[in-house]
């Protein structure tokens, strides 16, 4: 079963020790540090700190830690390029442990898959099995991982909501219930902010259901590909790894799932509560997104 009666309680989070051993393993392998927020910003939740060009050991080790798992769910922020080598990386990790079950995307459609490839499938061939649209993902960004799980023999698979069942999930009122009054005014105001206050009044309720409807495909699609003793890894934006209002609010309470944001810059204090580890890495140069979407819009 996928979709929950209820919602889901948090995993266990991990403990203050294992938080302090993190933060040692940090320290032993040189990176920039890793510390926990001071005053307001403090959370039980621990933090790696990833430099540019870090080892990925202190990562291998948190893994030890967080697994096995049914899902990992790994969050990113789109536009930073440390957190695509990390996707890439935990991809070849988890295929050289023999434990990479599946590769789901946000990046591609539900119902898309590279079943039947074979592992020295071509890029392009890869690609195309995917329906790749590298103007909305930019393949440069996304490739490496998702060449890794090919040439490992994994399949990979798309899991966002189609465009055509868009329309269909923005009058679905099922959505409304979905989340609990809280939650989902937090889900409305993310799609506020995220549209740069451009948005109707009236469309920020049918696009928070679109939202959910992604989250529910992408559920379904890791549900499909679970495999005993091994790991489905989802990557997507770390709105859809979010505890309260993500991915993990559709899976069965007997999946063990285990959610991971990468952060760029410092942990987000909205979502402190939201993870079971973060992965801080450096702050990316300040870009006025806003000012590009209202530039498209205009046009």
């Amino acid at each position: 079963m996928i979709l929950n009666k209820t919602l889901n309680p948090s995993p266990p989070a991990l403990s203050r020790s294992l938080s302090l051993r993190l933060a040692c393993i940090a320290a032993a392998a040189l990176l920039a540090g890793c510390t926990l927020p001071a005053g307001k910003h403090s959370t039980d939740t621990p933090e790696i700190h990833l430099a540019a060009a870090a080892s990925f050991k202190p990562w291998h080790r948190a893994l030890d830690s967080l697994l096995p798992a049914d899902v990992l769910l790994l969050g990113e922020q789109h536009d930073a390029d440390e957190h695509h080598a990390l996707e890439a990386e935990t991809v070849r990790e988890l295929a050289a442990r023999r434990q990479l079950a599946a590769l789901v995307l946000e990046m591609a459609d539900a119902g898309t898959s590279t079943q039947g490839l074979p592992a020295d499938a071509s890029e392009p061939d890869v690609q195309a099995a995917l329906r790749w649209n590298d103007k909305g993902w930019p393949w440069a960004s996304y490739g490496p991982a998702v060449m890794q799980a090919v040439r490992a023999g994994v399949p990979v698979l798309g899991g966002n909501l189609p465009r055509s069942a868009m329309p269909g999930a923005m009058k679905d009122p099922r959505f409304d219930r979905r989340l609990d009054a809280a939650a989902m005014q937090l889900q409305v105001e993310a799609i506020r902010k995220g549209h740069c206050d451009l948005l109707p009044e009236t469309q920020l309720q049918p696009m928070a259901r679109v939202q959910l409807a992604r989250d529910e495909s992408m559920a379904r699609t890791i549900a499909e590909a679970l495999q005993p003793g091994r790991t489905v890894l989802l990557i997507a934006g770390n709105g859809h790894v979010r505890q309260r209002l993500g991915v993990p609010q559709w899976l069965s309470e007997n999946v063990r799932a285990r959610k991971v944001m990468a952060q760029a810059g410092r942990v987000d204090a909205a979502i402190q509560s939201e993870a079971d580890l973060f992965i801080v890495t450096p702050a990316l140069a300040p870009k006025d997104h806003c000012a590009s979407l209202r530039e498209q819009w205009k046009r």
